[in-house]
């Protein structure tokens, strides 16, 4: 009998860990993988406004999707977006975590100062910028004023890249505390023994950079890179806040042309296709990207 209460117990402590692990892969399953699931079962069917699948409809849902020259212009929309706010943010973030990592006085306050705009809520945030941009009563136009330029209809329809680029500047401040944090996590576990042996060398600060900071910044660059990438492709409060997709959908990116079809228009077809393209595409490029780098690393 002790025998086998001695087994028990052995096996209920390697049980232990799964069971800790088990409210959270409960909440992974039901809050993630059934409505990917449900949404790629919807996409291949026609589909009711009461959003109840009426049977198989050999991908008819995706033709017309992929027929839409909307699609595509959201589509392009979406790409400008991503590769814009993901590019400067990481040059940004860069920039700011390279000072960040010096010593200085009120290194403490700048880093959590830097913070507020992530952590903030982004349909806070949006708000917030589209008063900036208002015509009439924004700061920017008044900051103007007291300089002497006239103002500027900022978010005007008839200028809508005018608006989607005042758009992506949003999504830069928001993103820009995420990498530069990561960043410097990155260059605080480099070992000061490189530098002080660069030095030795005659290395400055721009070689030192070049052949030190950068090569083992890498993974957490590449870590930020994907993570930003499906962080900003994914963003619906900035754009949706700000400007709804207008006008005609020239400012919509995947997400809020997703949402507006499927909220909005009750095309539950055109929105499950277009949500599982997104998916795709993301997927794709995730694996690509890693791939990519782990052929570098490798190298």
């Amino acid at each position: 009998m002790n025998k086998k209460k001695k087994s028990l117990k052995k096996k209920l402590k390697a049980f232990t860990p799964y069971l800790w692990l088990l409210p959270s892969a409960i909440l992974l399953i039901v809050m993630v993988f059934i409505p990917i699931i449900r949404t790629l079962w919807l996409s291949l069917n026609d589909i009711s406004r009461a959003c109840i699948a009426k049977g198989w409809n050999n991908f008819a849902n995706y033709i017309t999707t992929l027929k839409n020259p909307t699609f595509w212009r959201v589509m392009l929309n979406t790409v400008v977006w991503t590769v814009s706010c993901v590019g400067i943010s990481t040059l940004l973030g860069f920039i700011l975590a390279l000072i960040l990592n010096e010593k200085f006085h009120g290194r403490k306050i700048a880093r959590t100062i830097l913070i507020f705009p992530w952590a903030t809520s982004l349909a806070i945030t949006a708000g917030m910028w589209k008063y900036i941009y208002d015509a009439n009563y924004g700061g920017l136009n008044a900051l103007l004023n007291a300089l002497g330029f006239q103002s500027v209809n900022w978010l005007n329809n008839s200028h809508p890249w005018q608006m989607f680029a005042l758009m992506i500047v949003v999504a830069i401040v928001v993103t820009v505390p995420f990498v530069t944090f990561c960043l410097l996590s990155g260059m605080q576990g480099i070992s000061h023994d490189y530098y002080e042996a660069a030095s030795i060398d005659g290395a400055g600060p721009w070689k030192r950079m070049i052949h030190i900071t950068i090569p083992h910044l890498r993974p957490a660059l590449n870590t930020s890179t994907v993570l930003n990438v499906i962080y900003v492709f994914n963003s619906f409060p900035i754009v949706w806040t700000i400007s709804m997709g207008a006008p005609a959908h020239m400012t919509d990116t995947i997400t809020t042309y997703m949402y507006s079809a499927s909220f909005k228009q009750f095309d539950y077809g055109t929105g499950t296709s277009v949500s599982v393209i997104g998916f795709l595409v993301l997927l794709a490029f995730s694996l690509i990207y890693m791939g990519m780098t782990m052929k570098r690393e490798e190298m």
